[in-house]
């Protein structure tokens, strides 16, 4: 998704991109969902998600690289580490992690995808936002676009803060899935895609990272250099589907909850929308398949830890892959 359009502009009626609207028009929505934007999609934070976002011990972001790649990473600290001055304005006090490709995505004037979301009670809020000013602490960023996302498909589980420590911190870097790597993603039940607009006349470039979930498993690693993923009904925005109309080139974040691992993926996504595999996966409305390009495994980086998850009751109405494994 992008910035809400200028007004005057063809599109000024939609801050939907053209990607997202192709989505949209091929799935039947358009109208309706052009029809109630305006009414979800804000230009400035409602004092409910101002207050949301203080609360948080973490944020996703998504970002782009120099060379045009999205990455998905993730900020952490105490609740308070992330606060709306005002209600365009954000203000992080948390620098990326170790390792974490945002150290080169975060200039000034960069267009990042932020959502914030809260695992336990399964509440989510997205920001899209442009970074203004770089800090010693983090950055500040102005708002573009604030709005929800419902609670489908989020496993309820418990975050808190852990003393990482001075321990060094092992990286794995690779251009396909070693073993480890394939671990965490086939017991993984959720995980995080970056992707990007790059603009065009009507409306300017833009961020999004948006949250994935499903049973343990849900993920298929066909080979070491391909994935592939169910897509289930969801908000229809289609912000990431719409983005990768456009440009494939998609990032991808797995979280180890119990241990702090992070495994970022580089990825260019293909979109399957109809056929055999589809119908065979019990749930799905589509089918993601992922090409690795980059992996990116730092251990014990993240400074949370969960307990225990609760499956979204909605997964109730999802199946599994018919293969009992990896292709």
């Amino acid at each position: 998704m992008s910035a809400i359009p200028v007004p005057g502009s063809p599109d000024a009626a939609s801050p939907f991109h053209a990607g997202e609207r192709a989505a949209q028009e091929r799935l039947g929505v358009r109208d309706k969902l052009a029809a109630r934007a305006s009414s979800f999609i804000r230009a400035a934070m409602p004092d409910q998600h101002r207050e949301f976002f203080a609360q948080l011990p973490f944020v996703l972001v998504g970002s782009v690289d120099r060379a045009g790649q999205p990455w998905a990473s993730v900020l952490a600290g105490p609740p308070g580490f992330l606060v709306a001055t005002d209600a365009t304005h954000l203000q992080v006090r948390a620098r990326p992690l170790f390792a974490d490709p945002l150290h080169a995505s975060l200039a000034l004037g960069a267009p990042l995808g932020l959502l914030g979301i809260e695992p336990h009670t399964r509440r989510r809020n997205r920001a899209n936002v442009t970074v203004e000013q770089l800090t010693e602490e983090g950055f500040s960023a102005r708002l573009e676009q604030s709005f929800g996302n419902c609670p489908k498909y989020i496993q309820a589980r418990q975050a808190s803060l852990v003393d990482a420590g001075p321990a060094e911190r092992r990286v794995h870097r690779a251009p396909s899935l070693d073993a480890a790597m394939r671990r965490i993603i086939t017991s993984a039940d959720t995980y995080f895609i970056a992707s990007a607009f790059a603009g065009d006349a009507s409306q300017p470039a833009g961020v999004d990272v948006s949250h994935r979930g499903g049973k343990p498993g849900f993920v298929r690693v066909d080979d070491e250099r391909t994935l592939s993923a169910p897509e289930f009904v969801g908000n229809f925005f289609f912000n990431t589907t719409g983005n990768l109309l456009l440009d494939p080139r998609a990032g991808l974040l797995f979280i180890d909850f119990a241990s702090g691992d992070l495994l970022y993926l580089a990825v260019r996504a293909r979109l399957i929308w109809d056929g055999a595999e589809v119908d065979a996966f019990e749930g799905a409305q589509r089918l993601f398949r992922f090409d690795v390009e980059q992996a990116i495994l730092v251990e014990r980086s993240l400074p949370l830890r969960w307990g225990a998850a609760q499956l979204s009751p909605q997964l109730e109405k999802t199946g599994a892959w018919p293969d009992a494994g990896p292709r």
